[in-house]
């Protein structure tokens, strides 16, 4: 390596040799717990808060806040998001990632053509701000953080930190493709890589992986993803890449792994 900077070799000589953490935690008794469905059925942005979880759905790109426990609908925000993988609350705003044109629903006038951020009013669901991706490209995940976000910038296969106003501070290569939804545990941030079905643990200064969990084929396919009081949140969308079903029976199923 070179100085404290993680390169993408590095990265993924670091992939290869990390421990399977996934195995450990099954021979531990730890598994994965189906909670409920999303309001309609295509869940791919999760966003913890105390309020309650906020799930961004792909075809309607609704923002709706549902309830721990029960998943009790509490609020609906219908948004100017498009084709929404991934979201994040914070600085008095939802910020959902419009992954380009719609999926499952007509095309409406403000639906982006490519990947961007879109600032959203939590209360009306009006737009404040339209934000490029990083480099261009899709974008998956999202994570508020210390006043700023992080972004899953595919096309450069890193995660990009950047201020409300889309400016760049700081920046980590990744080790695999297609990284979905992000979380932090108080000191590392979590990534979902859906395609590998593996989550990275990773130190939030150079990508360095810190611990890897590996889902089963049989385990409810990725998206979103959230870090929440040590459990890790994930949804089944019900979509596979490309746009079409993945006629998974937990498709739209929100899920949990506790106690990490």
């Amino acid at each position: 390596m070179t100085g404290t900077r993680l390169t993408r070799r590095d990265a993924l000589r670091l992939a290869a040799a990390a421990p399977l953490a996934w195995g450990r935690a099954a021979a531990s008794g730890r598994k994965i717990e189906l909670l409920y469905r999303s309001p309609d059925g295509h869940p791919n942005a999760l966003e913890a808060t105390p309020e309650g979880l906020w799930v961004g759905e792909q075809t309607t790109d609704a923002a709706c806040l549902l309830d721990w426990k029960t998943g009790k609908l509490l609020r609906r925000v219908e948004t100017e998001s498009s084709n929404t993988s991934g979201m994040a609350y914070g600085g008095g705003f939802l910020w959902m990632a419009a992954n380009g044109p719609a999926v499952g629903r007509a095309r409406r006038p403000h639906d982006a053509t490519s990947g961007e951020i879109v600032k959203v009013d939590p209360a009306t669901g009006k737009t404040a701000a339209r934000l490029p991706v990083p480099g261009g490209g899709g974008v998956h995940g999202l994570l508020w953080w210390k006043d700023s976000l992080w972004v899953t910038t595919l096309k450069k296969r890193s995660l990009t930190r950047i201020d409300p106003s889309g400016k760049v501070l700081h920046e980590i290569p990744v080790a695999l493709d297609r990284a979905h939804g992000l979380g932090w545990d108080g000191s590392a941030l979590w990534c979902m890589f859906s395609n590998e079905r593996v989550i990275h643990r990773l130190d939030p200064e150079d990508g360095r992986i810190l611990e890897v969990l590996r889902l089963a084929p049989e385990d409810p396919d990725p998206h979103g993803m959230e870090w929440f009081r040590g459990s890790l949140y994930y949804c089944d969308a019900g979509i596979a890449p490309g746009g079409g079903p993945n006629d998974s029976k937990f498709a739209g199923y929100i899920c949990r792994i506790a106690n990490l």
